[in-house]
């Protein structure tokens, strides 16, 4: 509806302090003349007047206002604490009753902003309320903001930056969810915990576990379930309080799932804040390696400096010279070598490596079949065993698959050497295995340099992952019991070190082999891997052989969700899913599993599920609202109060009544125009010479 409002305006023609100083200039001329007595002073004055009003430019002004509406905001919490009992109800009659109220109000427009608490990138911001509030501000003229309304627990973490004062926004009123008098919650919290743990020891994890209600925190003790990568560990009594320190074992290399769980207590009101999710990187203290060389050649020095070069490496290197049965007429006291103790290696510390490497070593009787056969049951054990091949392989006499390692060696020799220069290259399935694949980064066919010897193996068992003359297989692979095998059916990988015809990568793919061989998890060629990443679980498929099988992940609350997988190259596939639930997931592809931990998003909150007025009660009292609980109270009604009134009372709540408008015409109609001023000045002149005339 329209209004028309008049005023009257100015526009002088000269400035004010000088149309003022003429002013004073008359009045005083006038006042002197009265003083005096003289005839015709009453008319020099209204000349006076009237010529200075003339100056002055009077204008009636005539605006045509169309009236704005108000806008009054509701800030609604979405977070995850508002989804416990019987909040999300309660918050959704509030908004539902307050909505009906602005019925009433046809003045007043309503704005509802919701907030899930968190943000993108944000992912411990907790609940940012105010801020909502803010950004919706922003969008309104400061003229029309009535007020806002706030519907929350009351666990808001950005009350310190209060959103603006009385004058900027109106009144702030908060609504409050929940029953502080009936409302209390257990927690268990992980205090502390190493992000890395040495495979074979004990990581310890410190967790407090709190019984949180009305009248404060309780007192007693709980039980706390532990898992480790979904396989339950023990349980564990601690006390309600207080930090309690659990030691667990590191079992593998990798990541350790730990999932901690507490008993339900008394008064709950989620069981999210009930679990916690740790996860430990298992790393290897030192990794131990046995290097038995041969009669020395060129490639010795590749392979102790390969694995001297590694930090992470303890090297015990031996090479055999000569048999213990070869005399010559050298005093013993002038000999520089020592007996090779066989014994204390091959029965007394063999368990003690990791990897167990022959380099062109040859039987010659230095290593009786007894030890071999220890070597070969090691490996089933869950050892390594990396064998490099020299000419002594091809024979019958002098090679070691004419021993008991012959049940564990993927290759058989057939007996024959091919000479002459070859490139090695990886085969349809080393394209895809993660020792190999790597190495060739796509290229349709590496331009290595050529090797000129290698031993001709039959494969028995395992994987080619590199073949080399006339296509025969060069470098196998295979998983015997719990334990693995490495063959190079050549010594001279020497030449890439030379960088013979431009090398290749011989120590990337000997380091791989090598750390294949002692199970590196980054290295499996058959693997599931799953890991957290913004809220999403992502899952890798590594698979040499075959195309992976269907992956489904199960969520902590027992759901089956489907992973589509693309494939990434290399024998890769990777996919991912929502993962919306607290708790440990896992995937499964055949008879593959991998688990990943999720932790709670938000852990500010879920810090205390209790609802509080604190953190509110001065923002409201500063804006002028009011605070109530909306379990007791029901929502009040509503009025419009002009600027400065009271903002609430018995029964209701107050918006600001601003009446703001918007000018959308103006008329302007001069008070004293020309002619009239030109009129009144002929006027006045014409009486006061008249009476000048009738005085003299």
């Amino acid at each position: 509806m329209m209004a028309n409002a008049t005023d009257i305006a100015f526009a002088p023609m000269l400035p004010w302090w000088l149309l003022g100083a003429a002013a004073a200039a008359a009045l005083a001329a006038a006042g002197l003349a009265f003083a005096r007595g003289a005839s015709g002073a009453t008319l020099r004055l209204l000349l006076s007047a009237l010529l200075v009003a003339a100056l002055a430019r009077p204008t009636l002004v005539s605006e045509l206002r169309e009236p704005e509406r108000d806008v009054a905001v509701v800030a609604v919490d979405r977070s995850d604490s508002q989804r416990t009992g019987v909040r999300t109800r309660m918050t959704d009659e509030a908004l539902d009753a307050l909505e009906s109220r602005f019925d009433f109000l046809p003045r007043v427009d309503l704005l509802v902003v919701e907030t899930a608490g968190g943000g993108t990138g944000e992912p411990n911001r907790g609940t940012a309320l105010l801020g909502a509030l803010r950004e919706a501000w922003a969008a309104v003229p400061r003229r029309q903001r009535a007020g806002a309304f706030v519907i929350t627990d009351g666990l808001v973490h950005d009350a310190t930056a209060s959103p603006s004062g009385p004058g900027e926004m109106g009144p702030v009123h908060v609504l409050l969810t929940g029953d502080p008098e009936r409302d209390g919650d257990r927690r268990l919290s992980v205090t502390a915990a190493p992000a890395y743990g040495i495979v074979g020891k004990d990581v310890e994890i410190e967790l407090v576990v709190e019984d949180l209600g009305p009248e404060g925190a309780g007192r007693g003790g709980a039980l706390v379930s532990v898992s480790a990568d979904g396989r339950p560990l023990k349980a564990v009594g601690v006390s309600l309080g207080r930090a309690e320190r659990i030691a667990l074992p590191v079992e593998h290399a990798g990541n350790t799932i730990f999932e901690f769980g507490v008993e339900e207590g008394p008064r709950e009101l989620s069981l999210t804040n009930n679990r916690a999710v740790v996860t430990v990187n298992g790393v290897r203290d030192r990794l131990k390696v046995l290097l038995v060389s041969g009669r020395p050649h060129a490639g010795e020095r590749v392979w102790r400096n390969l694995l001297k070069s590694d930090p992470a490496v303890d090297l015990i290197h031996f090479t055999i010279l000569r048999p213990p049965y070869k005399q010559d007429a050298t005093p013993i006291r002038e000999l520089a070598l020592i007996s090779f103790p066989v014994r204390e290696l091959f029965e007394e510390r063999l368990e003690e490596f990791d990897l167990v490497v022959f380099d062109r070593y040859a039987r010659r009787g230095v290593i009786p079949q007894l030890y071999l056969a220890n070597v070969a049951d090691y490996v089933r054990g869950g050892g390594a065993l990396l064998d490099a091949a020299g000419p002594a392989f091809a024979s019958k006499v002098t090679t070691l698959h004419e021993s008991a390692l012959s049940d564990v060696y993927p290759g058989a020799p057939t007996g024959s050497i091919l000479t002459g220069p070859f490139r090695p290259v990886p085969t349809e399935v080393g394209r895809r295995h993660p020792v190999t694949g790597p190495l060739v980064a796509g290229s349709a066919e590496p331009r290595w340099g050529r090797w000129l010897r290698q031993i001709d193996v039959e494969r028995e068992r395992g994987h080619t992952l590199m073949s080399g003359a006339e296509g025969r297989p060069l470098l196998l692979v295979d998983r015997v019991g719990e334990g693995r095998v490495g063959q190079l059916a050549s010594d001279q990988v020497w030449l890439w070190a030379r960088g013979f015809q431009g090398g290749g990568p011989h120590a990337e793919l000997l380091r791989r082999l090598a750390h294949w061989l002692m199970k590196e998890p980054d290295l499996e060629e058959d693997a599931l891997t799953a890991r957290m990443a913004g809220g999403r679980l992502e899952v890798e498929r590594r698979k040499a052989e075959a195309d992976p099988e269907p992956v489904t992940a199960l969520a902590p609350d027992g759901r089956t969700l489907d992973v589509e997988l693309r494939p990434t190259g290399a024998g890769r596939w990777r996919g991912a899913v929502e993962a919306d639930t607290v708790g440990v997931w896992q995937v499964r592809a055949g008879e593959k599993t991998a688990i990943a931990g999720v932790a709670v998003d938000n852990p500010l909150e879920f810090e205390d599920l209790r609802p509080t007025a604190t953190r509110l009660a001065p923002v409201a009292e500063a804006t002028g609202g009011r605070l109530l609980w909306l379990g007791t109270d029901a929502v009040p009604d509503l009025r419009q109060v002009r600027p400065g009134g009271r903002m609430s009372g018995r029964g209701w709540l107050g918006l600001r009544d601003n009446r703001a408008y918007r000018v959308i015409g103006i008329e302007r109609t001069p008070l004293l125009p020309g002619w009239l001023v030109l009129a009144l000045a002929a006027l006045l002149l014409a009486w006061l010479w008249r009476r000048e005339g009738q005085r003299g």
